[in-house]
C-alpha cells in the first residue's frame, strides 16, 4: 500500500492502482451494490478527457506536452486497457463525482508515468470541468455510442430475418383475425413486413 493525500487527507491506495485517494475513498465510503460503472461510461468519459486537453491546449490554457501525455493516457482508457481501475460502485454522490474523479486520477497517473511529467488529476485532466458536466455529458455520449454501435446493427439484423421470414412463409395462407372472429385470409409471410 502507498499513502496518498488529497483534500480531505491521507488514504492508503494499493500500490499497484493508478488511483488516487478521492478513488479510494469513493470505493470505501460506497459499497452499496458490488456494480460498477459500465465500460461504455468510462469510455465515453475518456472521450470527454481527451477532447477537453485538446480545446484547453488549442486555449493556451494547458501545455502542449501535458495535453499530448493526457490524450495518450485518455486514448488507453476510451480502448479499455485501464477498465480493472474503475472500482466505484455505480450507486454514488448523484453528480457522479466519484467517478469523474477516478478517470481523473487514473489518466493523470497513467500520463504522468508514461511521459515523466507530473500532471495533476484536478489540474490538468479535469481542467475547466466539473462533476455535473462530465458524467451527463459521459452518459448521453455514452447511450449515442451503444445506439450506433450495438442497437442500430441489431434491428438491422432483425429487420433481415423478418424478411427472410416473409418470403420464407409467403406462399403460406391463413386465416386472418380480426377483433377474436375470422377475417379476410392473408398470407403468413405478409405477418412478418
Amino acid at each position: 500500500m502507498r499513502k496518498e493525500k488529497d483534500s480531505m487527507g491521507n488514504m492508503q491506495v494499493p500500490d499497484d492502482a493508478y488511483y488516487g485517494a478521492q478513488t479510494q475513498r469513493a470505493i470505501q465510503n460506497f459499497q452499496i451494490s458490488d456494480r460498477k460503472i459500465p465500460k461504455s461510461i468510462i469510455r465515453a468519459i475518456g472521450i470527454i478527457k481527451r477532447s477537453c486537453a485538446v480545446v484547453n491546449s488549442d486555449l493556451n490554457n494547458l501545455d502542449v506536452k501535458i495535453k499530448d501525455a493526457i490524450i495518450k493516457a485518455a486514448d488507453q482508457v476510451i480502448i479499455g486497457e485501464f477498465d480493472n481501475q474503475f472500482l466505484v460502485d455505480v450507486y454514488q454522490t448523484g453528480s457522479g463525482t466519484s467517478t469523474n474523479m477516478n478517470a481523473n486520477e487514473v489518466i493523470a497517473s497513467i500520463s504522468s508515468e508514461e511521459s515523466g511529467l507530473k500532471i495533476h488529476p484536478n489540474d490538468h485532466v479535469n481542467q475547466g470541468q466539473s462533476s455535473n458536466d462530465v458524467i451527463p455529458s459521459a452518459l448521453h455520449l455514452s447511450a449515442l455510442l451503444e445506439i450506433e454501435e450495438n442497437l442500430c446493427p441489431a434491428l438491422l439484423t432483425l429487420q433481415n430475418s423478418l424478411n427472410q421470414k416473409s418470403e420464407e412463409f409467403m406462399s403460406i395462407i391463413k386465416t386472418g383475425r380480426t377483433h377474436l372472429m375470422d377475417a379476410t385470409p392473408i398470407r403468413l409471410g405478409q405477418e412478418f413486413v
